[in-house]
Order: C-alpha cells, then structure tokens, then sequence
C-alpha cells in the first residue's frame, strides 16, 4: 500500500451505527447510505430490539433513531436507556417533529443532536461523518 493509499484510508469513516426505525424503507436507505460511505450499521425496528442491542456486546458508537417509534418506548426513552448503558454513546435523532419536542423543557445533553425531517440524503451523511469524526 502507499503512503498515498494509507492517508486516503484513514480519511474514510469508520465505525459502528445502530439504525432504529419502525419504517423498513426508512431504515433501509438510511443503512444503505451510511455502508456505501464506510460505516458498519446494524439495524432495528422499535425500541425494545434496539435496547437489546445496545445491552449486547455489538460495539456501537452512534445510535440513529427516530422520535416517534410507534411500539413500545419512544426515540428518546430507548437514547436515555441506551447512555444509561454505555454513557459515550453519540445520539442522532431523526425526526419529523419540532426539536423541541425532542428536547422537551430542558436541552439536550452532550453527545446528542437532531436533524429534521425531511432531509436530503447528504445532509444525514454529512451530519454523521461529522458525529463520528468527533468521538
């Protein structure tokens, strides 16, 4: 390899991603972006399987997940339970509600961020490399 290649390596993302969503086509594009530009996604599609997830030994660096999962715990309930586990973990919201309403009264804590739907495809690729670059 040369040196050339080496440095274009380590410009590549890398890392691990927990998508969780309830919609299959969401999830999936989602994944589909995020492996194309160098991540390793795993997916889930509520909150309890993504909890069970995060509780197993799967490394995970950054969780993805909407607000408004339809079946059981919520985007930010399955956030809160998963840094009660691994207190580093990033989080990205994905959702089509007010940040606010994610935020609720107070404000987010550090390592937590959200972007609105709809989005263009760039911009959750952008926001990523740039979560993942920070940790």
């Amino acid at each position: 390899m040369t040196s050339e290649q080496i440095e274009a390596r380590q410009d590549e993302p890398s890392g691990n991603i927990l998508i969780v969503d309830d919609d299959p086509i969401v999830r999936m594009v989602m994944t589909e972006v995020l492996e194309e530009i160098g991540f390793h996604v795993t997916e889930a599609r509520d909150g309890a399987e993504g909890l069970k997830l995060l509780q197993s030994s799967v490394p995970i660096d950054l969780l993805v997940t909407d607000v408004g999962l339809s079946v059981g715990m919520n985007g930010r309930q399955l956030a809160d339970a998963g840094r009660a586990l691994r207190p580093e973990l990033a989080v990205l919201f994905v959702t089509g509600y007010a940040a606010n309403a994610v935020i609720g009264h107070g404000q987010l804590e550090r390592g937590m961020h959200v972007l609105t739907k709809p989005f263009e495809i760039e911009m959750l690729a952008g926001r990523v490399k740039e979560l993942m670059a920070g940790r």
